[in-house]
């Protein structure tokens, strides 16, 4: 996991398909992440991530030598990343030249939020399903899913084994979309009719609540509106719309459909963190059972799925909070409890 990475100043980079966040780390520190230093800035407004960091150092009045980029997409050889949903493509090695800068370091942006889980607090997170999460570090192995909706699908692993910890950087968003029930089948049929391959992803994200809502209009023989995921999520948690409180709650469902799977996949027995810009949003429709009624329901697996928690991260900045967590890991310090 380590990366020889110099312990500090590090700048942190959140980098998605609509925004990118920046903040400063101290790894040595007993708080490693700096809140007071979070800027946010759209990707639209800046030609290059060079261009935004150039901003974020005038703006803030900071500077740093060393930086640690995660960024939503698949790094190649841990250089290069074409960003998903991004117009940016981005090279370690000329970002650090352009900025002159000592040392960059990039990570899939799940990773980062992987990791955050070592530095979250007990008021950053909130119990979906009563379960509480066991504390990472309680047993000496412990497997975790991070599973989170916002521009896109993320999905990441986090493994805990004999004192170290390390992440699973994976593109699970893009996994296909296994139907369960008779409206899952209709969803999966008119979707695949317009899109071909229809992946998890095309569900579980901002465009996808777009997409379920002009897919159960369709089902219903209404006329779509020109919604935005924001229009959708506010009309139902209003009550204002019938259809938009029916697209929330199903979405509520596949999701927990999705995280169940995941479950299984890795074998992340220990629980789910659940995370993303969408979660704080529709976090009263996860609480309402459809999205722990359709994680459990895996057949032969119910009564050890039952035993799963699920936990939602509500910190506002888990993707910095994660780099600032493999920033503190890759200086050398661990982030485990001693055992004794």
């Amino acid at each position: 996991m380590r990366h020889d990475l110099p312990a500090a100043p590090t700048l942190l980079a959140d980098l998605g398909g609509t925004n990118v966040r920046f903040a400063l780390s101290d790894p040595t520190a007993a708080k490693p992440f700096q809140m007071d230093s979070v800027r946010r800035y759209q990707v639209s407004d800046f030609a290059s991530l060079t261009d935004a960091i150039r901003q974020y150092f005038t703006d803030s009045g900071l500077s740093a030598q060393h930086a640690l980029i995660a960024a939503a997409g698949r790094i190649s050889d841990g250089e290069t990343v074409q960003i998903t949903n991004n117009p940016w493509a981005i090279s370690a090695r000329n970002l650090q030249a352009e900025l002159s800068m000592q040392s960059v370091r990039l990570v899939n942006d799940f990773a980062a939020q992987s990791m955050a889980v070592m530095l979250l607090q007990p008021e950053d997170l909130v119990p979906v399903g009563g379960l509480p999460l066991p504390r990472p570090g309680a047993r000496e192995e412990q497997t975790f899913v991070i599973v989170g909706p916002g521009t896109g699908l993320g999905v990441g692993g986090l493994l805990l084994r004999q004192g170290e910890c390390s992440v699973l950087q994976t593109e699970g968003g893009h996994a296909g979309f296994a139907a369960h029930t008779p409206e899952d089948i209709e969803i999966l049929h008119r979707l695949n009719q317009r899109y071909g391959r229809v992946s998890n992803e095309r569900l579980i994200c901002g465009n996808g609540l777009v997409n379920l809502y002009s897919v159960l209009c369709e089902i219903a023989g209404q006329v779509p509106e020109a919604l935005k995921p924001e229009d959708i999520s506010q009309r139902a948690n209003a009550g204002s719309d019938p259809l938009c409180v029916q697209v929330v709650e199903t979405f509520a469902g596949i999701f927990g459909s999705v995280a169940g799977d995941l479950v299984m996949t890795l074998g992340a027995w220990d629980g789910v963190y659940l995370t993303g810009g969408l979660v704080p949003i529709l976090l009263p429709w996860m609480e309402r059972g459809r999205f722990r009624e359709r994680f459990e329901s895996k057949g032969r697996f119910r009564e050890t799925m039952e035993q799963v928690p699920t936990q939602a991260i509500m910190n506002p900045e888990p993707g910095l909070v994660g780099a600032a967590a493999l920033a503190v890991v890759e200086s050398g310090r661990s982030l485990l409890p001693r055992r004794d």
